[in-house]
């Protein structure tokens, strides 16, 4: 009886740890996992007045990127700056332009906006070649490290009153790029902005833009985005369809 009690033990207690009990289930198989990622981002979209009335035609899109202050689950609170709040009024603004709303107590997801890109790039007629990247503050700095994650995926960037990791900025060496800061920021210093470009350009992109507003703080987005040359700069740029490839098969 002891015995028969001890065997049945045994034999529970090798299955609760899942001892391989043949042969067959020993040494080394190939395996496949399977698991779907759900990604959930609200975003603003807007579409210009003229969008569908000439067919076949494609149309830039820009993507901003709000500060830590509109983070939250009201998506309203993104048009209080930047693009998302200019297009309210202005029915003619050359861009599509997609504005997500980054959730409560987090940071943007370098991942997540490339997701958004595709999305909008499937659903409406984007011009692939001209997809421009901006945001500030804590917009700016998911603008550096998107960018410089999949820069094969933008054709120019507007980082505003941010910041990054210098180290990460190689990929970044033929990239147009207008960087813009407040000389009196104190939310976040214009030193963050100095060393981006600063190792910008020792990375080899000669071509950055620094624009210093020497009286602005942390404000210093309201008259970036109001300066109708930063658009007609945007546009200027297209993003090299080879560069793409060459992006689409390193990741």
């Amino acid at each position: 009886m002891h015995s028969t009690r001890c065997a049945l033990l045994c034999t529970v207690f090798c299955s609760l740890l899942a001892i391989p009990t043949s042969a067959a289930e020993t040494g080394q198989r190939p395996q496949t996992m399977r698991k779907q990622v759900e990604l959930k981002l609200d975003y603003l979209l807007y579409l210009p007045a003229d969008y569908g009335k000439e067919q076949g035609k494609k149309w830039p899109l820009m993507v901003f990127l709000h500060g830590a202050g509109e983070r939250g689950t009201d998506i309203e609170v993104v048009k209080k700056h930047g693009p998302p709040k200019i297009v309210e009024s202005k029915k003619d603004f050359p861009f599509i332009v997609a504005s997500p709303q980054c959730p409560p107590n987090r940071w943007w997801q370098p991942h997540e906006v490339i997701a958004l890109v595709d999305e909008v790039s499937q659903k409406y007629s984007v011009d692939p070649e001209r997809v421009y990247l901006t945001g500030l503050s804590m917009g700016g700095f998911g603008t550096w490290e998107t960018a410089a994650r999949y820069p094969e995926r933008f054709a120019a960037i507007v980082p505003i009153c941010g910041g990054g990791d210098p180290r990460r900025v190689r990929s970044l060496r033929e990239m147009p790029t207008w960087v813009f800061h407040g000389d009196k920021d104190e939310a976040v210093p214009v030193e963050r902005s100095v060393e981006m470009v600063d190792a910008l350009k020792k990375a080899g992109n000669e071509g950055v833009k620094f624009t210093r507003y020497p009286d602005a703080g942390h404000d210093s987005w309201t008259a970036t985005y109001d300066n109708a040359e930063l658009y007609e700069w945007m546009l200027k740029h297209r993003r090299d369809p080879s560069q793409r490839a060459q992006g689409d098969r390193r990741r």
